[in-house]
């Protein structure tokens, strides 16, 4: 499938609103990535096509994790909305033919993060994070980030803006983005 066809394809399956969104995130993935010399193509899909899950409302999205074998943990029963991530990674090589695995990795950690976090992981998690559309208190710091900081400091401050975010709401923390922050505080910052 060409990226046009992707675009179009995921047009028809997603919300007006939601597709901007995905737009937006590839566009800014191609900002962040040409600011490091990364591949603009593979910052584009994956921009585009993180949230081809969202087509799912979130009751869904435990049944579409367990068609698909994905195992769920306690705290995605309890917030499915976190599995879009895994079942997008799946979906991009069922529905567009996407068989990338930096593209399938990056869209899988998109939501929760992981440890040892590829360039690319870490541009559609902070891509995700300051696309245009988004609009909340320090969105704006997180975007002059993108124009100055390392990768791994964007990815940092976004990590802690996200989870002081999820924690002031009483939410459950997943593991894997507490295991996201302390690799990288150990590894890299």
């Amino acid at each position: 499938m060409t990226v046009d066809q992707m675009r179009k394809t995921l047009m028809a399956r997603l919300n007006k609103n939601r597709f901007a969104h995905s737009i937006g995130v590839a566009n800014t993935a191609v900002d962040i990535a040409k600011r490091f010399n990364l591949d603009t193509e593979q910052a584009y899909v994956a921009g585009l096509l993180h949230d081809c899950a969202r087509e799912f409302e979130n009751e869904q999205l435990p049944v579409e994790a367990a068609k698909r074998s994905i195992p769920i943990i306690d705290v995605e029963y309890a917030v499915p909305l976190l599995l879009h991530a895994p079942i997008g990674a799946v979906m991009v090589n069922e529905v567009y033919g996407v068989d990338d695995p930096a593209v399938i990795q990056a869209i899988a950690r998109h939501t929760v993060a992981d440890k040892n976090m590829s360039p690319l992981d870490m541009i559609i998690y902070f891509a995700d994070m300051i696309e245009p559309h988004r609009n909340y208190p320090g969105v704006d710091e997180l975007r002059l980030l993108a124009q100055s900081a390392t990768l791994e400091q964007m990815f940092f401050e976004g990590l802690n803006q996200s989870l002081a975010f999820v924690i002031s709401k009483g939410s459950l923390v997943h593991p894997k983005t507490v295991d996201a922050r302390n690799f990288i505080l150990l590894h890299k910052v």
